[in-house]
């Protein structure tokens, strides 16, 4: 049995980006705050030496990091006429354990959703006629407007020195930067990276074919920064340690780096690490969060009441936690009834090699940052004619290769031998000439009505409790906006003088064991009316009006981008209408 501990105002599931935000924003009106987070405490001098952090078997292939699928797992299957089986190793996406959550390990590109982004349905309604949505795509509009996010997009670059170009400053088209995004209120707070040879030369090509290239905004930063926290943050150093790892020299922006540091000296905060909420308690209504419960290190129960309740866990987890704890009607997609799972998304990579002439090229691939790189937006979101093409969606297209990390990264030509003498050659004769960009297009991933999550029926954790289950394919719309994006790549390549290009669109069906990123969505999203939806726009749940869920869980599809900047704006947003509306009048901050 549980033993009860003594009430705090607020309960945080999760300490990564979102469970920062909110408990940083929270304590500042004095709330008393527990944030209880499964996985260890990470420190940046303690845990990220630069004696040891840059070490790719044990972060990269041997994932320190990472949650341990013996830890929590999943079932996985493409469709519902198939038995789902328990994911033993992680492979299409990685996730994070520990205090941090994927913010400790994340490459650190920061990008803005686009307006038309928050809008999809409508969009593409009044452009293309409704017939042009397929019938069992679930895509709709946020509730929200890039508007209503941009100041607290501001808000979380200026935490993390954002270092990038602007190209639209209220309404000002500005030279260098991406001519496509929604005006910012203000320049970014650091300029952007320098861009190495490969990466100039791509833009360079994608100049001279009529596209308007511009510099991956990055939370790896071009110079030393203070942020309006008082945190101070380095100039990277371009090591190429950014994905999986954590950065030693305090230039990726990671909770650790831009907001824990101030958190943890609040005396009205506290973090309980290494204990795994169980379930969100609720009372004999169903319709009021009492607390928490959760197991420590020693496996003993404890109940955490509390008078408001954010989740904060990954996507996944917030999703297994609601169905778990009886929080909302389960999703059926038979009927096409419920909220709790629906509208599941991914993200869609796909992308080109390209080798070239050995005698003529030095890329020195090895001098590179998580979010580096060179890119166009001219083929992402609603900013070119779908009508032809006949698909939805769309993504950024960029030279970003993050590292030539030697175990990773061997791209070899087509008909190399596997292994011997020639294979050893080959390696010389390629690495420094070849670019392999880490996702060069970063598509977009729509919602279907036949993506989901539930409770598997067979599987449990080592609590008893049933594992989530993942349906997950890719419908046809995703593989031809896969291969249109991939073929306009691969002529940028070719353009920038590549011997030989290796086109890589995405191909069916989903791949559970090739990684992709780390992108998921949905499974409890926002809107305006909870028949559509399972949080209303400031992500509060529409069943139980003190509990907020933040993160990707509440996108109804994916972006052609990195969801991290739109995941905390989203953070700040709804901490925002805490603030200034709930904690006046406790209660539904929209009525149905």
């Amino acid at each position: 049995m549980a033993r009860k501990l003594p009430r705090k105002d607020v309960a945080i599931i999760g300490l990564g980006w979102t469970g920062s935000i909110l408990a940083h924003e929270l304590a500042q009106e004095g709330l008393d705050i527990v944030a209880i987070e499964r996985g260890p405490w990470r420190d940046t001098p303690t845990d990220f030496s630069p004696a040891y952090s840059p070490d790719e078997l044990r972060y990269r292939i041997r994932h320190e990091l990472f949650l341990r699928p013996a830890q929590m797992s999943l079932t996985f299957r493409n469709n519902a006429s198939q038995t789902a089986l328990p994911v033993r190793e992680w492979g299409a996406f990685m996730l994070g354990n520990g205090v941090g959550g994927g913010g400790l390990h994340w490459n650190a590109e920061t990008w803005r959703f686009l307006p038309s982004d928050f809008q999809m349905r409508s969009t593409y309604t009044q452009r293309y006629g409704a017939k042009f949505i397929p019938d069992d795509m679930t895509i709709q509009d946020w509730g929200i407007t890039y508007d209503d996010l941009e100041p607290h997009y501001d808000q979380f670059e200026y935490l993390c020195g954002t270092s990038g170009t602007a190209g639209n400053i209220k309404g000002q088209i500005q030279d260098g930067g991406n001519p496509f995004e929604g005006p910012r209120s203000r320049p970014y707070p650091t300029p952007a990276q320098k861009q190495p040879f490969g990466y100039t030369l791509f833009a360079n090509a994608a100049r001279e074919m009529g596209y308007k290239p511009f510099p991956q905004p990055s939370g790896n930063l071009s110079q030393a920064y203070t942020n309006p926290l008082g945190v101070k943050l380095g100039p990277c150093t371009y090591c190429g340690f950014c994905e999986w790892f954590g950065c030693a020299n305090y230039s990726k922006a990671s909770p650790q780096t831009t907001i824990i540091p101030a958190l943890i000296r609040k005396p009205n905060f506290e973090m309980r690490s290494e204990c795994e909420v169980t379930r969100i308690n609720l009372d004999n209504t169903g319709k009021r969060a009492t607390g928490v419960t959760y197991v420590d290190t020693s496996g003993d129960e404890w109940e955490q009441p509390a008078d408001l309740v954010l989740l904060c866990a990954f996507q996944l987890f917030n999703v297994q936690l609601l169905l778990l704890s009886g929080i909302g009607t389960p999703y059926d997609p038979q009927s096409g009834q419920g909220q709790i799972g629906r509208n599941f998304s991914h993200q869609t990579m796909s992308g080109a090699i390209g080798f070239f002439d050995k005698d003529k090229f030095n890329f020195n691939p090895f001098i590179a940052s998580g979010s580096i790189g060179m890119c166009i937006d001219e083929f992402n979101g609603d900013n070119f004619d779908h009508g032809p093409l006949g698909f939805i969606g769309g993504g950024y297209l960029g030279h970003v290769q993050t590292s030539g990390r030697p175990i990773q990264n061997t791209p070899l030509p087509p008909g190399t031998p596997a292994w011997g003498a020639k294979w050893k050659q080959a390696l010389r004769d390629n690495y420094l000439s070849t670019i392999n960009p880490s996702g060069g297009c970063h598509g977009s991933c729509c919602s279907y009505r036949s993506n989901y999550l539930d409770l598997d029926p067979t599987y449990k954790d080592r609590f008893g409790r049933p594992l989530l289950r993942m349906t997950m394919d890719l419908p046809e719309n995703e593989l031809k906006m896969s291969a249109y994006l991939t073929d306009r790549f691969g002529e940028i390549i070719e353009r920038m003088g590549a011997k030989q290009v290796v086109k890589q669109p995405r191909k069916g069906p989903y791949d559970i064991t090739k990684y992709q990123t780390s992108h998921l969505c949905g499974g409890a999203i926002m809107g305006t009316n909870p028949s559509n939806s399972a949080l209303n726009i400031y992500l509060q749940s529409w069943d139980v009006p003190n509990l907020f869920v933040q993160g990707a869980t509440a996108f109804p599809q994916n972006a052609g981008y990195n969801p991290t900047d739109t995941v905390a704006a989203l953070a700040y947003w709804s901490a925002a209408a805490i603030r200034s509306k709930y904690l006046k009048s406790p209660g539904p901050l929209v009525h149905a």
